[in-house]
């Protein structure tokens, strides 16, 4: 049987994933009557929550005796490491692009990488019967961007096809009749290169993604560069400098067909599988039988910018909710984050109860917390920072590229804001539609809790897009949060009464009832300063009665943060406390007098 190895690039909402639906339908690999969750792809609860892709998936469709490997990748650039990976296993790309949003900065990102690997793409125009769809606009956008991004000659003279993922629909013209997908699966076919490999030669994979199966142990995806692979023949693995890792046997092969993994025998050169029986290799290592000697080359990723640090949680509520709470096993769990996920970094610190953990961006390092504390896990969480790095004596910041759609009369907050935070204006547009497109470059840190403000400031409806541009020298110290916090001074269950008190002194984030210790932040201060509040305290009851209206309690509805939210607000000095069930903001040290000293010689150095 022939194979196509494709993956589907684009950015965040435009629809590749509900495509991948489409074709999987539409090929027969779902019964008629066969109960299927929409978005199939999109297996673990976090995508189907967000509604975005966080690990690229491989998927099979078989059409007209072609086999169509599909690998449906994410569109956030903090998975970017899922996504370099993946492009070493296909030989052609479909760019899927909205109809009215065009390329955006997400797309630029990974259709960059698939270019220089001289993978030539399909152009996809998703979404063309939106009302404000401007399709010739965009066609010509992916044309500009492609070039900037110095795509050949070859790759420029690209294929489009206009489409309707959620209607199951392609076609070559805007005047075509508008059937099923079968003008995009006979393009694939037609446009994408079978898969090159010698099937003869001595067998040969890199792999390129990694994940943990309670049944096989560690199972190993990639394509077979050469050779044949069969079940229980003897193998080993090689690290990118050439040196044996292991000597072991595939004890099981598994190829995909639709959804499903499948126990095969045996496959061959050009088809991508997934195998188990190996325990030391990872991501980016040569699997190969023992007389290769020479490892497949594969591409080094980007490094991570932000770094947070994970310690256990040792606030006086700890242990209540969650049932993994020592440092060991919060370390293993990271350990076994970073061996699947590339894109991550884990180190020890000089405290033995805390590990730093370095990632590409908070969208990333707060799902693996969320994943974390949906396991059980109780753990403190710093501030993020930024990673320098020196060259030339010289301190070098990351910059990240920010693009963001705004309606026209937000654009002036945007660009005062993003100023405040060091941020140079690159480009400023109209996008149509009475929306301005406004690109700037950025010090990470910078952007670091703005993306709440940013809703805010344009009433939610403001798209903003991020993307790691490079370093540059250190721009200057960032205004950080302007307010204070309000903190418990006692330990128990807050009161109505106090927090009603409270409320002159600024917006509370804890509802009545609820367990506050000495040293948790319970609310903003409307000042710069930190106040210590007392919300423990109940009315002094009294033998003289009142009117009802004196007894009525109306409080203010709390601000209540969500896990990423909390990790932009809180400073240095501050922790986010996160457990299966809460997530609450404190101080480091609980102590006020340890406090006042920690200030005092902070601010004696």
């Amino acid at each position: 049987m022939d194979i196509r190895n494709i993956a589907i690039i684009a950015h965040v909402d435009h629809g590749k994933t509900t495509l991948v639906d489409a074709l999987l339908r539409q090929s027969g690999t779902f019964r008629t009557n066969q109960q299927v969750a929409e978005r199939a792809m999109d297996s673990n609860d976090l995508e189907r929550e967000r509604g975005i892709t966080i690990l690229a998936k491989c998927t099979s469709v078989v059409w007209k005796n072609t086999r169509l490997n599909i690998v449906d990748t994410p569109g956030h650039a903090d998975f970017g490491g899922e996504v370099e990976r993946i492009l070493s296993m296909v030989d052609g790309v479909v760019v899927l692009v909205d109809a009215a949003e065009g390329p955006m900065p997400q797309t630029k990102f990974v259709v960059g990488k698939a270019l220089k690997q001289g993978l030539k793409p399909i152009v996809l125009i998703n979404k063309v019967d939106r009302p404000d769809a401007r399709v010739q606009e965009v066609h010509n956008e992916v044309f500009d961007l492609f070039a900037v991004l110095e795509a050949t000659d070859e790759q420029l003279d690209f294929p489009t096809l206009f489409a309707s993922g959620r209607n199951g629909w392609a076609a070559e013209s805007l005047d075509a009749p508008r059937e099923d997908l079968s003008p995009l699966f006979e393009l694939i076919v037609r446009h994408v290169e079978p898969p090159k490999g010698d099937k003869d030669a001595p067998f040969a994979m890199l792999a390129t993604t990694l994940e943990a199966d309670p049944y096989l142990g560690r199972v190993l995806t990639g394509r077979i560069l050469s050779g044949t692979a069969k079940v229980n023949m003897p193998v080993k693995s090689m690290g990118r400098d050439g040196k044996i890792i292991e000597s072991g046997r595939l004890s099981k092969l598994l190829s995909f067909r639709g959804l499903e993994r499948v126990p095969v025998e045996f496959a061959e050169a050009g088809d991508i599988i997934a195998v188990a029986g190996l325990t030391e290799t990872t991501v980016a290592d040569t699997i190969c039988a023992p007389e290769v000697t020479t490892p497949i080359h594969s591409t080094p990723i980007d490094p991570p910018t932000l770094a947070m640090t994970f310690s256990v949680n040792d606030s006086p509520l700890a242990g209540r909710e969650g049932t993994k709470v020592t440092s060991r096993m919060i370390a293993e769990r990271l350990m076994r984050e970073a061996e699947g996920n590339i894109a991550i970094q884990v180190r020890e610190t000089a405290d033995k109860d805390a590990l730093e953990v370095a990632g590409r961006g908070e969208l990333q390092l707060g799902v693996l917390i969320e994943n974390m504390r949906r396991e059980g896990y109780e753990l403190s969480i710093s501030r993020p920072r930024v990673l320098y790095k020196t060259e030339n004596g010289q301190r070098m910041e990351p910059i990240e590229e920010v693009q963001i759609d705004v309606d026209e009369e937000y654009s002036g907050v945007v660009v005062e804001k993003m100023s405040l935070r060091k941020a140079d204006l690159v480009d400023m547009r109209p996008s149509g539609g009475g929306k301005t497109r406004v690109t700037f470059l950025a010090p990470a840190r910078g952007l670091i809790g703005y993306q709440g403000e940013f809703m805010t400031d344009t009433r939610g409806t403001g798209l903003m897009s991020r993307l790691f541009h490079g370093y540059a020298p250190y721009k200057g110290p960032i205004e950080g949060r302007r307010v204070g916090v309000l903190i418990s001074n006692g330990d128990g269950n807050a009161v109505a009464y106090a927090l009603w008190n409270l409320e002159d002194r600024g917006p509370m984030f804890i509802v009545p009832g609820a367990a506050i210790y000495q040293g948790m932040i319970i609310g903003e201060h409307n000042r710069e300063n930190d106040l210590e509040v007392n919300a423990l305290k109940a009315k002094q009851l009294t033998n003289i009665r009142t009117t009802s209206k004196d007894e009525a309690i109306r409080l203010t509805t709390p601000r209540v943060m969500t896990l990423e939210q909390a990790i932009a607000y809180i400073q240095d000095e501050e922790l986010v406390e996160v457990t299966p069930k809460s997530i609450r903001l404190r101080k480091k040290l609980l102590d006020p007098n340890e406090r006042k000293r920690a200030s005092r010689s902070a601010e004696a150095s």
